[in-house]
């Protein structure tokens, strides 16, 4: 009786809670993706459309020139140029020292590993808001202020990359290292041709999670950096906010839609190895 209510997904009851979870999931989804609609819409909207009540999400006319404002009103190509050097550094300074460090915290034993470890996992619980002065001063002492440089090289490490690679590791057999080490390998060629190509969902997942954080950052720019030709996208769109004081929020949110392209284009296209990447246990 049992195996025939399974085989018939669990009856009545059954089927009652798989379509509560969907009328869930669709309420969610709709949560989720509804202000990203409306942006995209109103993005294409006049000024006078913008705050039309009842509101209508699909533009009667959509109007692209507030797409050309936005261009003409910020230096956004310059803005775009920065936040690829940015990003694109960060990203891959990252995956090279957090693949590095997670390896060292799970696959080589060393005096006080796990005592180091704990307090990689501390630095997680500080805030940014109050190490940013400290920060700041080793930056200024540099001679970085109000430059790239600012941003890239104090992001070049990371307590939560190190936590996600070195999980992945874990998970990894080590007779594969101890196979290569009889065969003469090194410690640096057992990594880099044994355990680096097998963590490389978990590299994919680490890379388009940093993109994502760091392509929208506008905390530390906005401490960082103080003239327009070194600024980055989130904190050169603020220069559209002149906007709102004539009533076209349709401009800002032009400016918001671009620079969403590239992540959500690099998830589209990524996604694959993300899903790939959390599937195998980067997160557990």
């Amino acid at each position: 009786m049992s195996n025939q209510l399974i085989l018939n997904g669990g009856g009545l009851a059954g089927r009652f809670w798989r379509g509560v979870g969907l009328v869930v999931l669709l309420l969610a989804a709709v949560v989720a993706l509804g202000p990203l609609l409306w942006t995209l819409t109103t993005s294409l909207r006049t000024p006078a459309e913008a705050f039309t009540n009842p509101p209508k999400w699909l533009p009667v006319n959509p109007d692209f020139g507030n797409y050309s404002a936005v261009f003409q009103q910020v230096p956004i190509g310059t803005f775009l140029l920065n936040s690829t050097i940015v990003t694109m550094l960060i990203v891959v300074g990252q995956t090279i020292t957090c693949t590095l460090s997670g390896y060292a915290f799970a696959m080589i034993r060393f005096p006080g590993r796990n005592a180091i470890f704990g307090i990689f996992l501390a630095t997680m619980m500080v805030p940014l808001q109050t190490i940013i002065i400290p920060v700041f001063v080793i930056v200024k002492t540099l001679g970085l202020t109000d430059s790239l440089g600012a941003l890239v090289i104090p992001a070049l490490g990371s307590a939560f990359g190190t936590f996600l690679m070195r999980q992945y590791f874990m998970q990894m057999p080590l007779e594969l290292g101890e196979a290569a080490r009889i065969d003469g390998a090194s410690q640096f060629q057992i990594f880099t041709m044994v355990y680096a190509r097998m963590a490389a969902p978990a590299v994919a997942t680490l890379a388009i999670l940093n993109f994502s954080a760091f392509w929208a950052e506008f905390y530390r720019p906005l401490i960082f950096l103080q003239s327009q030709d070194t600024f980055t996208l989130p904190l050169g769109l603020v220069g559209l906010q002149g906007n709102l004081g004539t009533g076209s929020i349709s401009v800002v949110l032009a400016g918001v839609v671009l620079a969403m392209v590239p992540s959500v284009l690099l998830f589209v296209f990524a996604q694959r190895y993300f899903i790939e990447g959390v599937t195998a246990g980067s997160f557990r």
